[in-house]
């Protein structure tokens, strides 16, 4: 209905307690959401953020309509008092929808805030995160009919070693669809504890290396998604 504020992002009363929850600001929360990064609990949550994200940003247009009514030039008659009674009449409706909004979105916040504290990260290396990086785009297991090598494919025409995807596996971070033959491909996706990966707040390490949640602490926040 509105332009976005300068910088595309609209303030809501839940914002400081998101950040604090998920450990990261709510314009990340979007972009990892975009991006496909996140479990069904957190991407709960960013689509609803988003929602109330719109709703404040109805109520904040009729509030500069209604203050540019009273501050304009205009003749004060009942033609006025009839177009600030509407706008009125519309700043209450869209307040009544923010604040179901802000409801919804407070009930998707609450079981992520309501999760056990992580523990402390460890360390994985760059290239490992790039790996998963490409994973989450999609990606297929793969044995070449010829020399029977395995290989991960990706859209972005990265291939990852087999040895590489075992680490990853072991690690927790990603899980492929063995229902499906090697020969015709194996999905690659990412668990939990991989997407978490990709959207924890980067931490000082080695170099090199990023941080990266141990999947038991992550699993309790919500079940890997399929």
């Amino acid at each position: 209905m509105t332009s976005p504020p300068p910088g595309g992002h609209m303030p809501t009363a839940l914002d400081l307690r998101i950040e604090a929850a998920v450990g990261y600001g709510v314009k990340e929360l979007r972009r990892h959401r975009d991006g496909g990064l996140l479990d069904a609990l957190h991407a709960a949550l960013a689509d609803a953020h988003r929602e109330l994200a719109a709703a404040e940003r109805d109520v904040t247009f009729y509030r500069v309509r209604l203050a540019r009514l009273a501050a304009s030039g205009l003749t004060v008659d009942q033609a006025l008092f009839a177009r600030i009674e509407r706008t009125l009449d519309q700043m209450a409706t869209a307040a009544a929808v923010r604040d179901t909004k802000q409801t919804a979105a407070a009930a998707a916040l609450a079981p992520i805030e309501a999760a056990a504290p992580r523990q402390p990260p460890r360390q994985i290396a760059t290239k490992d995160v790039a790996a998963l990086l490409a994973i989450a785009q999609g990606a297929k297991l793969h044995e070449h009919l010829v020399t029977h090598r395995l290989a991960v494919a990706t859209p972005t025409r990265t291939r990852i070693p087999y040895a590489q995807l075992q680490r990853l596996e072991a690690m927790g971070l990603v899980e492929r669809d063995t229902a499906h033959p090697v020969q015709a491909g194996q999905p690659v996706t990412l668990t939990d504890a991989g997407r978490a990966v990709l959207t924890a707040p980067r931490r000082a390490g080695p170099p090199g290396t990023t941080p990266a949640p141990p999947s038991p602490a992550f699993s309790a926040v919500s079940r890997t998604r399929r």
